[in-house]
């Protein structure tokens, strides 16, 4: 066997993270396979050995020595067996070297699907070891090539390179080949056969994980975050609540001097983030999800439907709607609630008396 499938095996392994010693355990068992199919009346009398150290592949079939001529493989002449052991004796054994060559086309071809069978089945089992207790957590990859066209971002994870497509990029981001990236892992598909790592950067539990890797606070469950309203690159709103007194939820969020908030913004790229206190009253958490814009009342239409009417100064309404109704729809998601946002002037005298 020349060094040249060696190099293979060696590049095999590589590309396939797995180690030379376990794929060449898997290179022995296919050309087994493929002997026994090629020699069946040898059954278990065959050996392979392959060292990658010294470069040595060779075949074995262990044959019986007998005086007349031999009935099939499993027997050899005792003339020719002392022209491979001078010492062979009528009744014992000798073992008979076999060329790959001699297994014929389809057991090599069968021994090669083999082989890559037990690639892909290796593959996967790394695959799935490496990130299924990171599914639905954050992860740190660097980007190793950003596609001009499509706009897919390789980026390169514990060896394994992931794919980034552009409707899970954060819009308006311009991404770097050798720059670090936190990215969610959003769901591993297709398990049984080729694992696919879904990540995305979009994802509004990549904003609740970067808290809770920035805020100790969070991470060992003094600040719960209660709900999470995102539209990537643009804006977030985020409702806390401290299980301390003495603990303030939003104070611990945004940190001395605005650090911990800081580092979080600038991992995504300048987007604002809303820090808004829980309440249990749907009422005062609905006004609160409004904020920058100030409430003058909250009225609840229909608890079954989750509907609420909320009644804003007439300077505020375009600022409780938002840009595009931004502010309205994050804080609709961020509570749960349908939210119809009314000036002050339309309210009629007879509601506005007291």
């Amino acid at each position: 066997m020349d060094n040249s499938f060696f190099d293979e095996l060696s590049m095999l392994g590589t590309e396939n993270s797995v180690e030379t010693s376990l794929l060449v355990e898997k290179v022995k068992s296919a050309m087994l396979k493929a002997m026994k199919r090629a020699y069946p009346e040898c059954e278990d009398n065959m050996r392979v050995d392959i060292d990658p150290e010294t470069k040595t592949f060779n075949m074995f079939l262990l044959k019986t020595v007998v005086d007349d001529e031999a009935l099939d493989n499993s027997e050899i002449n005792i003339d020719q067996a002392r022209t491979i052991d001078p010492t062979a004796m009528v009744g014992g054994t000798v073992e008979v070297a076999v060329s790959p060559r001699a297994l014929g086309r389809t057991a090599a071809q069968s021994a090669k699907q083999s082989i890559h069978g037990d690639l892909r089945s290796i593959h996967r089992a790394n695959i799935l070891s490496k990130f299924e207790d990171k599914e639905f957590e954050c992860i740190t990859a660097t980007v190793t090539q950003v596609e001009p066209g499509r706009g897919t971002v390789t980026v390169m994870y514990d060896g394994t390179e992931l794919y980034l497509f552009k409707n899970e990029q954060i819009p308006g981001e311009v991404l770097k080949e050798g720059q670090s990236v936190k990215v969610y892992v959003t769901g591993i598909t297709n398990k049984e056969k080729k694992p696919i790592i879904k990540i995305s950067r979009a994802h509004r539990d990549l904003v609740k994980r970067l808290f809770e890797l920035e805020i100790p606070e969070i991470y060992d469950g003094t600040v719960e975050i209660k709900s999470i309203s995102r539209e990537a690159g643009s804006r977030t709103k985020l409702a806390v609540c401290s299980h301390d007194p003495n603990v303030d939820a939003v104070g611990a969020c945004i940190g001395p001097k605005r650090s911990r908030i800081t580092t979080i913004v600038s991992e995504l790229g300048g987007e604002k983030i809303d820090i808004i206190p829980y309440s249990e009253v749907p009422e005062e958490f609905i006004a609160r999800a409004l904020a920058p814009a100030e409430v003058i009342r909250t009225t609840i239409e229909d608890p079954e439907t989750r509907a609420c009417t909320v009644i804003v100064p007439n300077n505020q309404l375009s600022l409780a709607i938002g840009n595009r109704g931004q502010n309205a729809k994050l804080a609709a998601k961020l509570t749960g609630y349908k939210i119809d946002i009314k000036p002050e002037q339309e309210i009629p005298s007879a509601e506005t008396e007291e």
